[in-house]
This record gives C-alpha cells, structure tokens and sequence, in this order.
C-alpha cells in the first residue's frame, strides 16, 4: 500500500512538472515568435508599442499614442530605428492609428491577426515598452469579453507605454491591441485591469488604411489618468461629471472611477442616475476580477447594480457612459442591502399584458449579480398557477430549468453553484398558456 500510494503521489508530481515545462515552452516560444514584430514607438508628446502587421512595415498602434504626430520614430527590437508616417486614424470611436515606416526595400517581420475571436479563460501575452523597457513580455488569461463594444479584458500586466502593442494568444497572433489600463493615479503600475480592442473590431481599419479610405486627421489626443474617488457605503449621493478630463476606455467612452471598501458577503445596491448621458455601471473587486456591469435600470437610462461582494477588500466601480464621447453630469450611490441573504426576493403578478414566450405562455424576468462558485437557491412559489422556473446565462443560454420540486408540489426550485461571475436572469413561467396570478420568487 505504501508503494501504491507513493507511486501516485509521484505521478501527480511529475504531471505537475510537465505542465509548468509546457506552460515555460509556450512562453519562450510565443516570446521568440511575436516580439521582434513588436516596436517602440517615440511621437514626442507620448511614447507607446505597435505591432507590425505587414512585411513592408505597416505598423498598428493606438491612435492616441501618435496623437497629432505626423511622422514619428519606430524602433525594432533589435535597435534599428526608422522615421514612420503616420498614414491612418480610426474613427472617433476606436483608440487605433496606422503608422507606415520608411524602411526602403526592407522586409519586417510581422505579427499575424487571429482568424478566431478571443475566448474567456484563454491565456494572453502582452509584448510592449512599459516604462521605457522595450520588449517587456507579461503572461496572463482573457478575463472578461465586451462583445458589444469589441473589448477584451486581461489580467496580463499593461502599463503606461504598452498602449499599442499586441494582446496574444498561444500561437503568437494578435488577438486584441492593447490601449488602456486602470491604474491607482497617474504615473502608477497596472492594478489587473486592462483593456484590448478585440481583432474583429481591428480587421475594418486595416482594410480601410489598405484601401486609402482611413481618416488622416487624429481623433484622439494622449490619455491622462484620473485616480479614483472614495464614495462611501452609505448612500449618500456623490455628484461627478464625465468628460474630457475623465479616463478613456477604448470604445471612446469616459468613465470615472470610485472606491469603496467591502466585506465578503456584504449586499450592496450601485445606483448610477443622470439626466445627460447613458448611465453604464461596471464594479471589480480587490483580485481585479469581474464582479457585474449594468446598463439600463428597467426601461430607464439610469443604471443599478445589486451584488453580494465575494471578499474583504477595495472595490471600483467604473462610472461610464453607454455611447462613445458622452459627457454630463451623473449621481452616483453605494448603500447595503438588508442581510437577509436574498438575492432576489419579490412578489409579482402574471397577467395578460406580460410579455409571453414562443409557447406563448407569459413571464417576467430578474436579475442578480453574484460571484462564480456561490450556491444559489431559486424558489418560485404560486397558488395561482402551475409555476415553471428557467435560469438564463448574460448570453441568453439556458442554465437550468425545473417544473416541480416534487410529485404534486407545482412550485419550482433550483439549486446550482454559479459557473462564473457576472449577470444572471431568472425567468418566471408557467407550465402551460392559461397560468397566471400571484407568485413570489426569491434567489438566496
């Protein structure tokens, strides 16, 4: 039995050490492959990273790295340096800018684009000049995707002088340009959260610089970073202003970023209310993660958010706007929720004027925001009707379902461990196309 179980033991040990000499090799190879592609860029005012995307020396950068810079310096990882033109801007709603050296008849090396989108949990190599250390290499995984705004989130170390460079995946190709990160203050180190222009929303610029259409006029100037405010969990209102001065995300969209110190398993409510722009509300926690976002509150343009916070620590909550350029005058609240341990917990009415699925029975629709891994108990309870209980991802793919908790019991329960952090919605049903009345619904 000893040697049984010591010969287990030692196979676990050698799998693990396979594992890190791959992960090393994947490293080395990525490194070796992508980065003599990779250039520092000097455009005076600002200083960033591109990628060279073809071998005559078309370089992709973010536009606010060249700023208003007609013609800037690029230098090669191998110290060669070339004056660039700056030859193409993205429109306002894009951080992208092409820059084209003037190496003769030389032949560069390049970076490939990615013909697959990024995928969550995928790992991610950042290449860049941070600092002013050209060739500087961080390794980490595509935290979250914006699907919608074209973003892409890493935990892969950026700061100030990577903006430019490319975002990687495991086979050396450019799967995201990376433009912004959050930092604590200006001149500060990355903090976990940063951003990339996906390469879906990169291949129409490179197009249109091909084919000479691309704006030449700069539609970004260099990014300041505004360090964040404290708002205090205990719902005051705080009243800001996005603008000009505030921090940038890719998608040209301000947004401000606030501070507050949590508890695990503290519920709190985020209210974002502005008569001006969009509200758009995204929270992270103190291990950079991805805690929640939310856009519209009901039919408002206001915004609100509701989370059980899943550890002690600072939390930040981005206060942003929906559209690019937005600017106007917000409030903004933080405030605990009764500790009654509900996520949801209401009472509501199925009538004729709800909305009705394709089997035309009606529902009503919940939300809650909460961390992966917690387990969660969705009860819905009517006297009225034969009650029927979905629980839907934010991609709108069914989760779970359940009819009956038991036989003659026409109430519904579900009862998961949540898959990942993030946007829930639970769908309130009936059985069938007559059901309607009372129910109450409660997610603990």
């Amino acid at each position: 039995m000893i040697g049984t179980q010591f010969d287990v033991n030692h196979g676990v040990v050698v799998a693990a050490a396979q594992a890190e000499g791959t992960n090393e090799d994947t490293n080395v190879r990525v490194y070796q492959q992508a980065s003599p592609a990779v250039v520092a860029i000097d455009a005076g005012d600002s200083t960033g990273s591109g990628s060279i995307i073809t071998p005559d020396g078309l370089v992709l950068t973010n536009a606010h790295v060249v700023g208003e810079a007609s013609q800037v310096t690029v230098r090669l990882a191998d110290g060669r340096e070339f004056l660039g033109r700056v030859v193409g801007y993205a429109d306002e709603n894009l951080d992208l800018a092409a820059v084209q050296i003037d190496g003769g008849n030389s032949s560069f090396p390049t970076v490939p684009l990615a013909n697959s989108s990024a995928q969550v949990g995928q790992q991610a190599f950042a290449i860049g000049n941070p600092f002013g250390l050209q060739g500087t290499f961080t390794v980490g995984i595509v935290s979250r995707i914006d699907a919608e705004r074209g973003l892409i989130q890493t935990d892969a170390a950026i700061n100030p002088g990577n903006s430019g460079g490319p975002l990687l995946n495991r086979n050396g190709e450019l799967i995201g340009v990376n433009t912004s990160i959050f930092t604590t203050g200006e001149n500060s180190g990355n903090i976990g959260i940063g951003f990339a222009i996906a390469t879906p929303q990169v291949r129409p610029f490179i197009t249109a610089v091909a084919n000479g259409t691309a704006s030449t006029t700069a539609s970004r100037s260099n990014l300041s970073t505004q360090a964040p405010s404290p708002v205090a969990i205990d719902g005051s209102v705080l009243r800001a202003r996005l603008d000009s001065s505030s921090n940038v995300l890719p998608d040209n969209s301000y947004f401000n970023a606030h501070s507050f110190e949590g508890q695990a398993g503290q519920r709190i409510s985020i209210v974002m209310n502005s008569e001006q722009i969009d509200s758009y509300l995204l929270l992270y926690g103190p291990n950079q993660e991805y805690i929640g976002e939310n856009d519209d509150n009901g039919n408002s343009r206001n915004a609100r958010l509701e989370v059980t916070l899943p550890s002690n620590g600072t939390y930040f909550v981005f206060a942003n706007s929906y559209g690019a350029s937005e600017q106007g005058q917000y409030e903004l609240s933080v405030s605990t929720l009764n500790s009654s341990g509900y996520l949801v917990n209401q009472n509501g009415v199925l009538n004729s004027q709800d909305n009705r699925l394709a089997d035309n029975s009606l529902y009503d629709e919940y939300s809650f925001s909460a961390p992966q891994g917690q387990d969660v108990t969705i009860t819905l309870t009517s006297q009225d009707f034969d009650t029927y209980l979905l629980l839907i991802d934010n991609q709108g793919n069914k989760l779970a379902e359940n009819d009956d908790i038991a036989e003659n019991n026409t109430n519904s329960s579900i009862q998961l461990s949540l898959p990942y952090t993030g946007d829930y919605r639970v769908i309130v049903n009936t059985y069938d196309q007559t059901g309607q009345g009372q129910y109450q619904i409660s997610v603990q």
